[in-house]
């Protein structure tokens, strides 16, 4: 008898595969230098903006944002001006896991970012960040019910920052027990088709603690390792219940970006204002305040790197029409690329976004998406007067060089293609939704 074919999915988020090959060098961390040793270890590029909820909705939908919808964490109203988080009801198409269910296969999904509220299934989904609360996080209930016995942690608490290192280990053994014991409970008996599970203690520590992993003789190394070594142990017993399964079967490890060593955070609404184009109508009570955006204001920008021009066509205070908006776009386009620090250039690429976003979502779309050389954090706070500095992180997301590895040798060329390679596995039709495009044009 034909046994079904399953895939196996590893996400690592935000683990660059250089850093993660100079870890596996120290000998501590046996799984990950399998893995990082392997010709199948290669680089990923991130779909942009390089944020974990346009990347693994990217890799969950099959699909580029200008398809799914999702261009960040938060997204503003045109009428009221407010910022407010992105959930998965935000999601504007079907799902690989819709579509798998939809042929009667079944997946079980661990962790997974920007999930949130967990949509019913065929299988069991446990959302990952952001995700309130358990209950509205995990599909079927009765999983949510047995998760909370065991004191199940969707995310570890980062607000001390790089200020509390302990806490924040603490928070991460957590997290990767709350892991371990899902994985337990849904993989027993191999009853799936595709089983998914993100482990983002990476991205957490290289936000806060970058030096600390990078660096052997920084002081906080050897505790970060430690944590890396329980997070490789849960990595080695991933890979042999992997091994255990029968053929045929296929492995994918990946992280949804890449990361870097901050040198500075680039605020481009302080740049906007200095080129007369953002006006602020009052004193802003946090740095989310977008609401004092004024009339006369002809662009803002949101995190990270996303700039809206203020067309009337879609604003309520909009000042620019259609085209009026469209020769700004281009202009700005130029000047952005001209921006410095310490005599260096800020930007690899500003990408229009009928170019970068095609697709029935692309009235969602910022106008502009800026890639930031590695290095270089851009945000678009709404309370900074400043447009370069240090806000307690010492690590930024990179838009190359994630970690990827697929036991058939595949080389998918960004997160959609992941998702894509996921249906191609299980002989499900997919939908082209964007031309060709090079991430490193500008």
């Amino acid at each position: 008898m034909q046994q079904r074919p399953r895939l196996a999915v590893l996400g690592l988020d935000g683990l660059p595969l250089a850093l993660a090959r100079t870890l596996a060098a120290s000998g501590r961390l046996p799984n990950l230098a399998g893995l990082c040793q392997s010709p199948f270890a290669r680089e990923i590029d991130a779909e942009l903006p390089e944020l974990s909820p346009v990347n693994w909705t990217s890799f969950s939908t099959a699909a580029g944002p200008g398809r799914h919808g999702i261009f960040g964490f938060t997204e503003i109203d045109q009428a009221t001006y407010t910022l407010s988080m992105i959930d998965a009801t935000a999601v504007a198409c079907p799902t690989i896991f819709d579509r798998l269910g939809a042929r009667g296969l079944t997946s079980k999904v661990v962790n997974l970012p920007a999930a949130f509220p967990a949509r019913p299934l065929r299988g069991a989904m446990i959302a990952g960040f952001v995700a309130p609360n358990l209950p509205r996080a995990v599909y079927p209930p009765e999983l949510a019910q047995l998760l909370a016995k065991t004191g199940y942690l969707l995310e570890a608490d980062t607000t001390r920052g790089a200020a509390d290192p302990d806490h924040l280990l603490s928070q991460l053994r957590a997290t990767l027990k709350s892991r371990e014991t899902a994985l337990d409970i849904l993989f027993a008996g191999g009853d799936f088709d595709l089983f998914v599970l993100v482990l983002t203690e990476t991205d957490r520590i290289l936000h806060f603690f970058y030096p600390a992993l990078a660096d052997a003789s920084h002081p906080l190394h050897g505790p970060f390792l430690d944590l890396l070594a329980l997070w490789d142990r849960l990595i080695g017993k991933y890979l042999e219940l992997y091994h255990d399964l029968p053929e045929p079967k296929r492995l994918m490890v990946l992280a949804d970006h890449g990361f870097a060593a901050l040198r500075t955070e680039v605020d481009l609404n302080v740049w906007l204002a200095g080129q007369g184009l953002l006006a602020l109508e009052k004193h802003p009570t946090n740095e989310w305040d977008s609401r004092i955006a004024a009339h006369g204001s002809a662009a803002f920008a949101l995190d990270p790197g996303r700039i809206y021009l203020h067309k009337k066509e879609r604003f309520a205070r909009g000042t620019l029409h259609e085209h009026a908006a469209t020769a700004l776009g281009e202009r700005l386009r130029q000047d952005l690329m001209a921006i410095r620090f310490e005599g260096e250039p800020v930007m690899e690429a500003v990408h229009l976004a009928r170019d970068l976003h095609p697709g029935p979502m692309l009235g969602r779309a910022p106008d502009l998406v800026c890639v930031a050389k590695p290095g270089f954090c851009l945000t678009g706070k709404f309370n900074r007067t400043e447009m370069f500095g240090h806000f307690g992180r010492s690590g930024c997301h990179a838009a190359h060089g994630g970690f990827h590895y697929d036991s058939t040798g595949a080389t998918p060329g960004r997160l959609r293609d992941v998702g894509r390679e996921i249906l191609a596995f299980f002989d499900i039709p997919q939908t082209d939704d964007s031309p060709a495009w090079t991430l490193k044009t500008t």
